[in-house]
């Protein structure tokens, strides 16, 4: 389930365009009632209904373009280097075995991103 993710990458399906002065990818999940329309109906087992039966299960809209797919995989495996790091763990395996999820509350969520500060340059794998 990565649809969301990739989908604002050069190589994923969708126009570009642009709104408000920055860059978007038309994106159109496959459970949205468009990709419903043209075809993805089977997928949700509603193949035999007319158009205005169906029951969408996804959105279409606009996500923000990211540039290349091997950027967003190059800051997703980095993401992954790191965690390894703080966890202590040598190889996936020892991550998958090993590593500990910890629940965080809306404060502790809050307090872990940059706060009182206003963000005037992105970086790739921080959005805002």
């Amino acid at each position: 389930m990565l649809g969301s993710l990739l989908a604002g990458t050069e190589e994923s399906p969708g126009a570009t365009e642009i709104f408000q002065g920055r860059q978007y990818k038309v994106y159109r999940g496959m459970g949205s009632l468009g990709a419903m329309e043209k075809g993805s109906n089977d997928r949700y087992f509603q193949e035999d209904k007319a158009p205005k039966k169906f029951v969408p299960e996804g959105i279409e809209g606009r996500t923000a373009y990211k540039g290349a797919l091997q950027d967003t995989i190059y800051q997703l495996m980095g993401g992954v280097r790191a965690g390894m790091g703080y966890t202590g763990s040598h190889d996936l395996r020892e991550l998958r075995e090993e590593a500990q999820f910890t629940r965080m509350g809306p404060a502790g969520l809050a307090e872990s991103h940059p706060h009182n500060i206003q963000i005037t340059k992105e970086s790739p794998n921080y959005s805002f």
